[in-house]
């Protein structure tokens, strides 16, 4: 690795910022409405107007096709979303909030991921287009260009995690102390 560089320290910090102030607003929406920021994101982008697939909804959260599909999926398996025949078009699947994903959202804090698109939004576009070749570059130089961009922080429902280590706590096991005791100790994780 090469000598310091100061503007590099300047650079890492900025990236350190957006990405602590990302983990705190998924932190925020986990405690406050149960679900991840990438999860809310989404359903924001939905509360905004349905989608009419789920590559416009890709487009809307400036994401890859694939990886919405993921989240999208954990929101219906949790009643928040529908899948519902689009208006003229009955072929096509519309992908439209319940009534419990509208009640979600109007109790919800702003995901991170919308400020932190309002603040590239905020720049010029000369300035926008200079920065994604930048940080393509970096990407590149990293050896990371090959990988798929996912949203950001996708992640387990809070609420599938929590069940997985009430049900990891029942297993117990009994051991005897040095004084003859039984102690009850939870089960070591299966592998």
């Amino acid at each position: 690795m090469s000598t310091n560089h100061p503007r590099v320290t300047g650079i890492l910090d900025a990236i350190r910022r957006i990405i602590r102030a990302l983990r705190r607003s998924t932190r925020e929406s986990e405690r406050e409405v149960g679900i991840g920021g990438a999860q809310l994101f989404v359903l924001q982008q939905l509360a905004d107007s349905p989608a009419g697939s789920v590559n416009e909804l890709a487009e809307r959260t400036y994401t890859h096709q694939s990886s919405v599909s993921v989240v999208v999926e954990r929101l219906v398996e949790q009643g928040l979303v529908a899948r519902r025949p689009a208006p003229g078009d009955r072929r096509r699947r519309e992908l439209r909030l319940t009534p419990a994903g509208k009640r979600l959202v109007e109790r919800a804090p702003v995901p991170g991921q919308v400020r932190l698109i309002e603040g590239l939004l905020a720049l010029p576009a000369a300035q926008i287009r200079t920065l994604e070749r930048l940080l393509e570059r970096v990407v590149k130089e990293m050896g990371a260009g090959s990988e798929l961009p996912e949203m950001l922080f996708v992640e387990e429902e809070p609420a599938r995690r929590q069940s997985r280590a009430r049900s990891s706590g029942r297993r117990q096991r009994s051991q005897k102390t040095s004084r003859g005791k039984r102690k009850i100790r939870p089960a070591r994780p299966r592998r």
